[in-house]
């Protein structure tokens, strides 16, 4: 089917999408579906209207009224530290996010243990290293550390559902939620533990065995 947009003489405001078909409003004879239209953008540009491009495209930004779609959670961390060596392990974690309604939870669940493991990595193993003159000195994955699944907890993931009025399925963000809030909820558990052998505070990520034994005033 080919509809002649020469005759039809339309502006945007002259039309309607009803059940998957566009169609001149009030006239639902007059009109053709998506399929068609998009069959006929880009497979028959000649029948197109002067000076438009062949394609169908559209861009639309949405904004909210609110920040209520912001990715958020709660973390907790239990961790053992070696005052001799200055190892941290990680005993359990559990993390609760919220990120309203879930199409598939499982997905969810993936995605916030990603974010988890990689704010881990950023508490106590990644670092960039520089010489005096600027040159990175651990440029490869064999110098830069990354968490490996040997020093990651099983992580336990639970879920709070508080859907958003700001976006169409009640959703908000998820990714976020599991690295923003790792980093800190480590260090937390780490000067916790420190704390009764009257540590200077660690601050500074990540948070490496040198930089406890340090805290300890052990180096």
């Amino acid at each position: 089917m080919a509809l002649d947009l020469d005759d039809v003489q339309l502006v945007a405001f002259d039309l309607e999408l009803v059940n998957g078909r566009v169609q001149v409003a009030g006239t639902p004879n007059k009109g053709m579906t998506i399929t068609e239209i998009a069959h006929q953008a880009y497979s028959q540009p000649a029948s197109l209207p002067e000076g438009v491009p062949p394609g169908l495209e559209a861009q639309v930004r949405y904004t909210p009224d609110s920040f209520c779609t912001w990715s958020n959670a709660c973390h907790i961390c239990v961790c053992e530290v070696d005052p001799a060596t200055g190892a941290v392990e990680i005993l359990r974690y559990v993390v609760s996010e919220d990120c309203g309604v879930m199409i598939n939870p499982n997905v969810v669940e993936g995605q916030t243990a990603g974010g988890v493991v990689q704010g881990i990595g950023a508490a106590l193993f990644e670092h960039c290293l520089y010489d005096e003159r600027g040159q990175l000195l651990n440029g490869n994955m064999v110098d830069y550390l990354v968490p490996m699944a040997a020093e990651m907890p099983d992580i336990e993931c639970g879920h709070v559902v508080s859907p958003t009025a700001d976006s169409e399925l009640g959703a908000k963000g998820a990714g976020e939620a599991g690295t923003a809030g790792a980093p800190a909820c480590v260090m937390n558990a780490i000067n916790d533990a420190l704390r009764p052998l009257d540590a200077a505070p660690l601050v500074d990520m990540p948070f490496a065995p040198g930089k406890i034994l340090a805290a300890l005033g052990k180096v």
